[in-house]
């Protein structure tokens, strides 16, 4: 791959390195051979990237001409938003507390060149901050403020700026980062794209399990693509690849959601898309879109504070209480009697303005739907956990955590169930999802819209078997080849 460093003026880069051509912006945006140009990282080095400034536009027109760029324009963006910092600074809590535990003063500089620092105590820190804002030069600024570290703000180092006494530990970092690095290297020419699966070894219960994976892979293989299994420790490799494929549970203040979204701004297809996550991780939002779409849902209220009172009056007991981000089935609470319902109220709404509140339907089962490309792809019923009122028991044995599940196929559900599912599923997008509904009496009421639906081996399979897989990894293929034709018109 060639390397470009773009600098407002080449006197100023006077750092020898190989397999680094060095240009000025001014050149890099005019110069007709460099629009024509593919296979080509560019580090955008400009003293200033505010909008529609020089640097604003080197790394606008590098995605334009589908050269990878760093930092690119929605990185310049998380520069400026201290929402971001403020959750990046929130996440990654305990890493910046240890790294400064011996610290006495007040505040601190930390200046990041390629994802390292001079000193080695700061490794690990740098390395987890250049994965999130990726850019060559970066300083961040952390102060001491009620009996802990935060980081204040992080943003480009002009190279004006850079302290003679770190020259030397620049040129080091730039020879070993252009040496080894590799971003976009195909390891077959028999492969068309290079697909991950973002995956979490560690998790409880994984939305699809080592078997169903192992089957994702080798659909993707049968279709031309280079499948590689990747976990969060692998965010600065993203930008190696064509797609990435979601296989953990999502949620937004959460390293997924910081996949998809980078995922995205690289160009790349993302299954699940970040507005997916952000729309059906929110029951709130769900409850409004739901409700205002006419789609039948369990008599539901959006609870504050100022209206706990109306929950028993409105609802009855017992009622079900959710958490607005909950997902399988955690954070979701039945509560039975007054005096439960009001402290699990105050407990919900101390960590959220917003909850939501809903009538108890006791079903025996809930269909789930799958959904992708606005298609229904498999049906199941999900019956609930032994001696539970919910499909999931996270308080129970292990081997009790859920139900059965019993496959069928879709042109046997009752229509009224997946016209539903559709119908809400193609309000949250054209992504993955699976729907959840009760049906009891003769009425359907929509539970959830799940953007990261369960997909394990012997189970949502057990019908359509492979065919499940090929046509997840298809829907990758035609997204892809979708994108390229548009980007060549």
């Amino acid at each position: 791959m060639r390397n470009v460093v773009v600098v407002n003026n080449p006197k100023h880069w006077d750092f020898s390195i190989d397999n680094a051509e060095v240009v000025s912006a001014k050149e890099y945006l005019s110069e007709g051979h460099y629009s024509e140009a593919s296979n080509v990282r560019v580090f955008n080095l400009c003293r200033s990237y505010r909008y529609q400034s020089t640097g604003y536009y080197v790394s606008l027109l590098a995605e334009a001409r589908g050269h990878r760029v760093f930092p690119n324009v929605a990185t310049i963006q998380d520069f400026v938003s201290q929402s971001i910092v403020r959750v990046i600074s929130e996440e990654i809590d305990e890493l910046i507390q240890k790294s400064f535990l011996r610290l006495k003063s007040g505040n601190f500089v930390l200046s990041i060149y390629f994802g390292q620092n001079i000193a080695k105590q700061y490794e690990h820190l740098s390395r987890q901050l250049y994965a999130l804002f990726q850019a060559p030069f970066l300083r961040a600024r952390f102060v001491y403020n009620d009996k802990k570290w935060i980081l204040q703000n992080i943003g480009p180092i002009p190279l004006n700026e850079i302290p003679d006494s770190h020259r030397p530990y620049i040129v080091e970092f730039a020879r070993e980062y252009f040496s080894k690095k590799k971003i976009h290297v195909k390891k077959s020419s028999t492969y068309l794209y290079d697909l991950a699966i973002l995956v979490n070894p560690e998790e409880r219960e994984p939305t699809s399990d080592k078997r169903a994976i192992k089957h994702f892979v080798e659909a993707g293989r049968d279709l031309g693509f280079d499948v590689e299994v990747i976990t969060k420790d692998d965010y600065e490799r993203l930008a190696e690849f064509d797609a990435l494929f979601i296989r953990e549970t999502t949620a937004v203040n959460h390293h997924t959601y910081r996949f998809s979204r980078r995922a995205y701004t690289e160009g790349m297809v993302v299954i699940d898309d970040p507005w997916s996550i952000l729309r059906c991780s929110n029951k709130v939002y769900l409850t409004e879109l739901l409700t205002r779409e006419k789609i039948p849902i369990p008599k539901t209220l959006i609870v504050t504070r100022d209206t706990m009172e109306d929950v028993e009056k409105e609802l009855g007991l017992p009622c079900v209480l959710k958490q607005p981000d909950s997902s399988f089935s955690q954070g979701v609470l039945k509560v039975t009697d007054r005096m439960a319902l009001q402290q699990e109220l105050e407990n919900l709404l101390d960590n959220s303005d917003l909850i939501v509140a809903q009538e108890f339907i006791p079903t025996e089962f809930d269909w789930r739907i799958g959904i992708l490309d606005r298609k229904p792809l498999f049906a199941c019923k999900y019956y609930m956990a032994q001696g539970h009122w919910q499909i999931y028991n996270w308080q129970g044995r292990k081997s009790r955590y859920y139900g059965k599940v019993e496959a069928f196929a879709v042109e046997t559900v009752p229509p009224q169930v997946v016209s539903a599912a559709l119908k809400a599923a193609n309000l949250v997008g054209d992504g993955f999802y699976g729907v959840d509904i009760k049906q009891k009496n003769g009425h359907i009421y929509l539970i959830e819209i799940n953007d990261n639906p369960s997909v394990e081996y012997g189970v949502e399979d057990a019908v359509i078997k492979e065919k499940l897989y090929e046509t997840v990894m298809r829907s990758f293929l035609t997204r892809l080849q979708n994108r390229n034709k548009k980007s060549s018109e």
